[in-house]
């Protein structure tokens, strides 16, 4: 599972950004304090920095110093209430991948989030009609998925639960979120329909490919 720190000393905001981000699937660690982050951030378990200027002992432009001074390649978000251009070019000249204003809205930092963790092996849409991640490679031309050097035949529905997982590799995504997005409705908590064509997808993929967290949801594997 992708691994999230969060910086942040205002504990409604922590509370909030905590439960939206394991709501679309990821693992997130919130701490209070500048030293803390540095520290957690240095450790090598997370995936992304969700990190807020104005902490204690130590504020977010000095955390962000410190680890790029140690050649820590961590992504770096700032979300911060300090929306000055000053302020957003000292951030992004520091070193962090991206910089939003508070208040944010919670959609568009999980793209943002997303567009930090997509993998260098995946190619989407605008850059070829296709989009890879390890031995897969689907076409969005002519519908249609590579596995090594098979080619696999899709259904509509299929393609599209396809293309939801390569747009999000590694990460698990709840049985909500397919449904919303391949299916186009909320949520029925009686309706097997995911798992249905989860199971067919298996048997033109692999089964290893498609892994099952087990009450969470499903992840795209590499193998």
């Amino acid at each position: 599972m992708i691994r999230i720190l969060v910086a942040e000393d205002e504990e409604r905001i922590a509370r909030f950004i905590e439960k939206g981000l394991r709501a679309a699937g990821y693992a997130p660690t919130v701490v209070s304090d500048g030293v803390t982050a540095v520290d957690y951030a240095s450790s090598g378990q997370y995936d992304l920095l969700l990190l807020d200027v104005g902490l204690p002992r130590l504020d977010g432009f000095t955390v962000l110093s410190v680890l790029r001074r140690d050649h820590l390649s961590i992504p770096v978000i700032f979300l911060t209430a300090r929306d000055s251009a000053a302020d957003t070019v000292a951030g992004l000249e520091g070193g962090a991948d991206d910089y939003m204003a508070k208040p944010f809205g919670f959609d568009e930092l999980l793209a943002r989030i997303r567009l930090r963790l997509r993998p260098s092996d995946i190619t989407d849409a605008l850059a070829g009609n296709t989009m890879r991640y390890g031995s897969l490679e689907l076409n969005l031309h002519t519908h249609t998925l590579r596995v090594g050097d098979k080619t696999v035949e899709l259904s509509a529905r299929e393609f599209a639960l396809v293309e939801m997982f390569l747009h999000h590799p590694g990460q698990i995504l709840s049985r909500q979120q397919l449904l919303s997005q391949v299916w186009g409705y909320d949520f029925d908590g009686t309706s097997n329909v995911v798992d249905v064509y989860v199971r067919q997808l298996r048997q033109k993929i692999g089964a290893e490919r498609i892994v099952t967290a087990r009450g969470a949801g499903y992840r795209l594997a590499t193998s």
